[in-house]
């Protein structure tokens, strides 16, 4: 989990990302730890060492938006990591409520009107709260469908599902990490991140690496047991009456070999909820009273 002082551990965890080379300083050769050196990082960002020392220790509180926009520029930060720092340096920039967890009724029919795509909605700590058919197929080979997050770091079959596993895993760390900077209070992304913090160390590697970025689009490589390899585009929109949900959708291009993946992945999702209607036709006949 991260310490209280949150501002000074998001600090030294870019400045070791950034190396002299990147900023035109020059290089002495090794050093005792990667990155930029603090006296650096201050040079750069036109402030003394003591102050910036202070600020990373924590000793100074409250900087100003002049300061933190300085040394966003020295640490070379993109603007989702810049607007980070900016939450984590000026509390009240950027607050946001709770995260909700319920699912719309109308968001729900709209999934499940999506057949020829797979849809799923996510919250902010990456929790499976709704899917139509075709994404439940394209997941089934995991143990649970429940969270992103636990599927990729926690589920073996994630390691041959993904066909990068390490960029999957990075991508998913640093979308959470844009979470937690949106909304800092947030108690379900707190356990979410503790329990995988105790259970994964490769999920504790790349979050102490601080990065930063928000989930929107990318292209996605997958393989299913049973269609093969997908190719999908990803695309999330955020549900502006529900903070922290995103719908998440994947398409393919048209007349590609991964289009005509979905298409058996439909059949497939076609099949699998005919077979569940049986089932449960079944159940209630054999739970029902047969006397004639």
């Amino acid at each position: 989990m991260d310490s209280e002082n949150k501002l000074g551990d998001y600090l030294r965890a870019r400045r070791a990302l950034v190396r002299p080379q990147d900023v035109a300083l020059p290089d002495y050769g090794p050093r005792r730890v990667p990155g930029l050196r603090r006296d650096e990082v201050a040079l750069l960002a036109g402030v003394s060492t003591d102050y910036y020392i202070r600020l990373e220790q924590g000793r100074e509180r409250h900087p100003s938006d002049q300061v933190l926009r300085a040394i966003a520029g020295a640490l070379r930060l993109d603007d989702a990591a810049a607007a980070h720092l900016f939450r984590l340096g000026l509390p009240v920039f950027g607050a946001r409520s709770a995260t909700s967890l319920t699912v719309a009724p109308e968001l729900a029919r709209l999934m499940d009107g999506m057949t020829d795509v797979p849809a799923f909605l996510v919250g902010a700590a990456q929790d499976i709260l709704g899917a139509n058919a075709m994404a439940q197929e394209l997941y089934r080979g995991f143990a649970r469908y429940d969270n992103l997050l636990r599927m990729i770091f926690l589920d073996p079959y994630a390691r041959s599902f993904y066909g990068d596993w390490d960029a999957a895993s990075r991508l998913a760390v640093s979308n959470l990490r844009a979470s937690s900077s949106q909304f800092p209070a947030d108690e379900h992304i707190e356990r979410v991140v503790g329990e995988l913090t105790l259970h994964s160390p490769a999920f504790a590697n790349l979050w102490a690496r601080y990065e930063v970025r928000p989930r929107t689009r990318e292209e996605k490589h997958f393989v299913h047991p049973r269609v093969g390899e997908l190719r999908l585009h990803f695309e999330t929109f955020a549900v502006a009456s529900a903070p922290g949900q995103h719908l998440s959708v994947y398409s393919a291009e048209p007349g590609s070999a991964s289009h005509d993946g979905l298409v058996l992945l439909r059949r497939l999702a076609e099949h699998a909820t005919a077979d569940s209607g049986d089932s449960d036709q079944v159940t209630a006949l054999e739970g029902g009273d047969t006397r004639s």
